[in-house]
């Protein structure tokens, strides 16, 4: 389903007005001249080709030139003077939990409008591929910073509808490979809850032609419970109680060993696609969270640059 985006209310619009001037004044000095700082990367557009070295990305062999010359070559790729960027967000029930300072539903919001006022600079485009209880919605990728702030608040409002999940994350991440045709930013945001092995290969796909980050939105409670006694946990997907008792070491020291096998698993999954990977959570600052991952991201690239240079 594609959407016409309307103007988000006095109430919306105060909150994204907020989070636009907490990303210029903390982050955009970090991406200044390097609108593709979020993500590693040279960029998209074909460029020369020259002899491959050890550590290239493979993915960047131009196999004509390697057949023509006998020598294996890559092609260079020259940054794009435009950025297409596209936010595909999970918004189903599970991201509604929250314990700490707020909800995964608000800190995918904030990565998202993190995301959106770094990159629609001077003609960049944004689009989004919301996926919560109404389905699937695609706005198209437009210009602009009311472009921008409707699709915010289109993300902020996506799971106000009732009833069940009726698209999976793993199936919006395959309809985005449909739909987003031109090679740019793909930014996945997501707590992951799902089966690595429903998104796994959708992400892997996108990672192929894209340059992909993946947000992690999680809550300190999704890895370790306090001792409260008998509880009873609700799974927002499906609606199940299961009831515990959290008084008991075993359980508590069980659901934290579970809880970063999890973690330990997706961050492997999403590596394993060729995703960049940023984790979110509900009692950390993000804002401290998106800069320290630009900068570890500049530092890498600075540093490649010097080696490839020493070469």
């Amino acid at each position: 389903m594609t959407t016409t985006l309307a103007a988000p209310d006095a109430r919306a619009a105060a909150v994204l007005r907020r989070m636009e001037i907490d990303v210029t004044r903390r982050l955009d000095g970090l991406l200044h001249g390097d609108h593709r700082g979020l993500v590693p990367g040279r960029g998209s557009e074909p460029g020369e080709s020259r002899p491959y070295v050890h550590g290239d990305d493979v993915r960047q062999i131009d196999w004509n030139v390697t057949a023509r010359t006998g020598a294996t070559h890559i092609r260079e790729s020259i940054a794009d003077r435009e950025l297409e960027t596209w936010l595909i967000v999970d918004r189903s029930p599970s991201l509604e939990f929250g314990t700490a300072d707020s909800t995964k539903a608000t800190l995918a919001l904030s990565a998202c409008a993190a995301v959106g006022f770094l990159t629609t600079h001077g003609g960049n485009r944004l689009g989004a591929i919301v996926a919560g209880r109404d389905g699937v919605t695609t706005v198209p990728a437009r210009q602009g910073r009311r472009h921008t702030l409707g699709v915010l608040s289109r993300v902020a409002s996506s799971s106000d509808s009732d009833g069940a999940v009726t698209v999976t994350f793993g199936e919006a991440l395959r309809r985005a490979g449909g739909i987003v045709r031109r090679r740019g930013l793909i930014v996945v945001v997501s707590d992951f809850l799902d089966p690595i092995e429903s998104w796994s290969k959708a992400l892997g796909a996108l990672g192929a032609r894209h340059e992909v980050l993946a947000i992690e939105c999680s809550d300190p409670r999704e890895f370790e419970l306090p001792a409260a006694g008998i509880v009873g946990l609700v799974d927002t997907e499906t609606g199940r109680i299961v009831e515990i008792n959290t008084s008991r070491a075993s359980v508590r020291q069980g659901f934290a060993a579970a809880g970063v096998a999890r973690r330990a698993a997706v961050h492997a999954a999403i590596l394993g696609s060729g995703a960049d990977h940023l984790g979110l959570s509900t009692d950390r600052d993000w804002l401290a969270d998106v800069a320290g991952h630009v900068t570890r991201r500049k530092r890498r690239r600075a540093n490649a640059t010097t080696v490839g240079a020493k070469r």
